[in-house]
């Protein structure tokens, strides 16, 4: 749930990515740490292991554009991909406003993907929370590697939802793909934020 602090006109949006082990979250808000003006960032924090395994999460605030004579922040947090983390998981999932699904694409971490994509409905599910109305987007993660996924069997197995969710090629250890996929789920999570407070 966003954070309205009207004392400093500034609404403040957590935006969590969540995937598989070793599918490029953590790689994406690197990315996007290093893309970013310095002004317009804070620090990136990161706690990982010998294997080079989130284990607690990646915090990126970041500022953006003006709504309603607000500033708004966005925090951007991973979650570890190993299923032994899930209480961590859990943590970093709470009062969230919008998720990035980043899915490996090799064909071989195609039951990786689905597994981690059911255990995020389940957590949502344990919080009052869904996929369904939850702003949501998804990147297909790895498309420079050999043996693939095509998108269009990504989408029949992880974007088959009632609702239109978008879904972004991307390359996280080149760039390719990692704004896009942050701007789209910027502008979504603001739009889903208005519609709410109009309604």
């Amino acid at each position: 749930m966003a954070l309205v602090n009207y004392a400093k006109k500034e609404i403040q949006f957590k935006i969590v990515f969540y995937g598989p082990g070793m599918c490029g979250k953590t790689t994406n808000l690197q990315i996007i740490h290093d893309k970013v003006p310095a002004k317009s960032k804070g620090k990136m924090a990161s706690l990982a292991t010998s294997q080079d395994r989130t284990l607690f999460f990646d915090f990126l605030p970041l500022k953006s554009s003006v709504i309603e004579g607000f500033v708004t922040k966005f925090q951007m947090y991973t979650v570890p991909g190993q299923v032994k983390y899930n209480s961590t998981r859990k943590l970093v999932l709470r009062n969230c406003d919008g998720v990035v699904f980043v899915a490996d694409s090799q064909l071989s971490k195609a039951q990786e993907n689905i597994e981690s994509l059911k255990n995020l409905e389940e957590n949502l599910r344990e919080q009052n929370d869904s996929l369904d109305t939850l702003p949501l987007v998804f990147q297909y993660n790895k498309r420079d590697l050999p043996g693939i996924a095509p998108v269009q069997y990504l989408d029949f197995t992880l974007n088959n939802r009632s609702r239109k969710v978008p879904a972004l090629e991307a390359c996280a250890f080149d760039g390719t793909g990692v704004v896009e996929t942050l701007n789209s789920i910027a502008k979504f999570v603001v739009q889903d934020f208005v519609e709410k407070k109009n309604s």
